[in-house]
C-alpha cells in the first residue's frame, strides 16, 4: 500500500496544474495516479489529423507559465502536448507520476479519515485528500449501432485514433460531425477516394482567425513579456464578453449568424448541401464550432453528407433507413465524450456507503463544481458545471487550484480531519445554477453534449468566468461540516 497525503487522479492540464500548485503552497506530499505512459490528459489522447485548440494559444496556457513561440494563434494538438510535458519536467512533477496505473474505485474510510484508492493493477493507495483531475472529455462515446460487429472493415474513434490503418484512396465513412469531425474531415478528404459524413444534425460554423506566428512576432514576446500578457489580457476580455450573448442578450447571436450565413455561402454553392449544412435550432444551442476548410472539404464531389439516420452497419458499409447502402472500408467515429458520466466509471464511495454515481442518478452536481456532499475531503476539478462555452478552460482550473489550495491550509491551520460541504449549502447553489442556466440560449430547444439523457445540463458554467472566480476567491468554512483530527482519533 502507498501512503500519501494528497492522491491526485489524471496528469493533464488540471492534475498537473493543480500539482504545481500544490509545491508552490508547501504541499509535497502527494501523488498523481495516471492511466496512461504519459501526462497530457486529452492532448494526449486525441492525435487525429487536424487537432488543434479552438481558444486562442495566448489564453490557453497557465497564467503563471506563459509559451512565447507558439507556433499559430490556435495551437496544434502536438504543441499543447508538448507543452503540458514541459511544464511537468520544469516544476519537477513527472516524478510524483504512477503511470500505467488506473484508478477503479475509492472509499472513504470514516473511522480512519482516509480515502482508500483502488487500482486496476491491484495496488492500494491511502490518502487524507482525494483530488479528481479526469476532466470531462477522457471517455469516447460510441453509438450503438446494429450490426457493427459484422463490419468487415476498421473501425476507430477519432479520441483513439489508429494510425496503422492506411486510408488513402479507401472509401470512408464518419459518423459525427462535432468539434473534431470538424478539424479531421478536412485532412480525411486530402487523401481519402470517397468519404460519406453521417450527419445527425448540423452544427454551427464560423471561421477560424487563425494564422502562423512569424519567428520576430516570437522573439518579441519573448523580449518584452508584458507584450503577450497584454494580448491575453485582450482575448480574455473579447472571449469574456461572449458570455453575454449565451444569456442575458442573446440577440447578440445574431452577429454570430452573420458570420455562419456569409461563410457558409462562400464556401458551398451546392443550394442543396447548403440546406443541408444549416442548422434547425438556434445558434449557440450547441457548442460553436470554428473552421476554415470544413465546408469547403465538404463541397469537394468525391464527399457526401447524409443527413439520413442510420439503421443498420452491414459487412461492407452503413445502410441507411430510406434502405440505401453507402459502402465503406473503414469507420470512424466523431461521436465526441460521455461528457455527463464525469467520474465514471470509477466507483466513488463516501460516507454510509453511498455510490457517486448513485447520488448523482438524476444528473451530477457539486458545490462550485469541486464538492460533493457525502465525499468529505473529495475535491472535482473541471467538475459540473464548469465547462465554458465563451472562454478558456483553464482560467476556470486556476480558479479551481485557488479553492482547493485554501481548503487543504485550511485544514492544517485548523488540524481538521475532514471538510465536507453541508447538504443545504451545495443544494441551494446547485438551484441558483440551474435557475441561471434556463435564460441561456442552451435551453433553446436542443440536446447536446451539456446534457444528461433526461435533459439536465450538468456541463456549463452559465455566465462570467469572472463571477466563478468570485464564487471561488474565498474559502467560507461555514458552507463545510468540519471535523478535527482529534475527534476522529476518538471516533477510532
Amino acid at each position: 500500500m502507498i501512503q500519501t497525503g494528497i492522491a491526485i487522479i489524471g496528469s493533464g492540464f488540471g492534475g498537473v496544474g493543480m500539482a504545481i500548485r500544490l509545491q508552490r503552497a508547501g504541499f509535497h506530499d502527494f501523488v498523481i495516479l495516471e492511466k496512461e505512459g504519459d501526462v497530457g490528459g486529452c492532448w494526449r489522447d486525441n492525435t487525429y489529423p487536424g487537432a488543434a485548440c479552438d481558444v486562442p494559444s495566448h489564453l490557453y496556457s497557465y497564467s503563471f507559465e506563459p509559451k512565447f513561440d507558439w507556433s499559430r494563434k490556435f495551437a496544434p494538438q502536438r504543441e499543447i502536448h508538448a507543452y503540458i510535458r514541459h511544464c511537468a519536467d520544469k516544476y519537477g512533477i513527472r516524478p510524483k507520476i504512477r503511470f500505467q496505473t488506473e484508478v477503479s474505485g475509492a472509499r472513504f474510510d470514516e473511522a480512519r479519515a482516509r480515502w482508500i484508492v483502488e487500482t486496476s493493477s491491484g495496488e492500494t493507495v491511502e490518502a487524507r485528500i482525494l483530488i479528481s483531475a479526469c476532466g470531462q472529455l477522457n471517455r469516447p462515446a460510441y453509438p450503438r449501432l446494429k450490426g457493427l460487429e459484422s463490419f468487415k472493415g476498421d473501425t476507430f474513434h477519432s479520441a483513439r485514433w489508429n494510425h496503422e490503418v492506411k486510408l488513402k484512396g479507401k472509401r470512408v465513412a464518419v459518423i459525427g460531425t462535432g468539434a473534431s469531425a470538424i478539424q479531421f474531415v478536412p485532412e480525411l478528404v486530402k487523401e481519402v477516394g470517397a468519404l460519406t459524413l453521417f450527419q445527425r444534425s448540423a452544427p454551427y460554423v464560423i471561421p477560424k482567425p487563425d494564422r502562423g506566428y512569424t519567428r520576430a512576432e516570437q522573439a518579441v514576446y519573448a523580449r518584452l513579456p508584458r507584450l503577450q500578457e497584454l494580448s491575453r489580457t485582450g482575448l480574455y476580455w473579447q472571449h469574456e464578453a461572449r458570455a453575454f450573448a449565451f444569456g442575458p442578450l442573446k440577440k447578440l447571436m445574431k452577429v454570430f449568424e452573420y458570420d455562419f450565413h456569409r461563410h457558409l455561402n462562400a464556401s458551398v454553392s451546392d443550394p442543396a448541401l447548403r440546406k443541408k449544412l444549416t442548422p434547425d435550432y438556434p445558434l449557440g444551442c450547441k457548442r460553436i464550432l470554428i473552421s476554415n476548410e470544413y465546408y469547403e472539404a465538404l463541397a469537394k464531389p468525391h464527399v457526401e453528407v447524409v443527413n439520413d439516420g442510420i439503421d443498420a452497419v452491414t459487412e461492407t458499409g452503413i445502410r441507411t433507413r430510406d434502405g440505401r447502402e453507402h459502402p465503406a472500408d473503414a469507420i470512424i467515429f466523431g461521436t465526441g465524450f460521455q461528457a455527463t458520466d464525469f467520474l465514471a466509471p470509477m466507483k466513488i464511495t463516501g460516507r454510509g456507503g453511498q455510490d457517486l454515481n448513485q447520488a448523482w442518478k438524476d444528473g451530477a452536481e457539486a458545490y462550485l463544481g469541486i464538492s460533493v456532499h457525502g465525499f468529505p475531503n473529495l475535491f472535482i476539478l473541471y467538475g459540473p458545471n464548469t465547462n465554458l462555452g465563451h472562454n478558456s478552460i483553464l482560467f476556470m482550473l486556476e480558479s479551481q487550484f485557488d479553492y482547493i489550495e485554501q481548503c487543504l491550509k485550511a485544514m492544517q491551520a485548523r488540524q481538521l480531519a475532514t471538510m465536507d460541504v453541508k447538504a443545504a449549502v451545495q443544494g441551494k447553489y446547485n438551484r441558483w445554477v440551474q435557475d441561471q442556466i434556463k435564460r441561456t440560449v442552451w435551453e433553446d430547444g436542443c440536446t447536446s453534449w451539456y446534457k444528461n439523457e433526461a435533459g439536465k445540463n450538468t456541463n456549463n458554467w452559465p455566465g462570467f468566468t469572472l463571477v466563478y472566480k468570485q464564487r471561488t476567491h474565498a474559502l467560507r468554512l461555514g458552507d463545510y461540516e468540519l471535523v478535527g483530527e482529534g475527534q476522529v482519533t476518538r471516533a477510532a
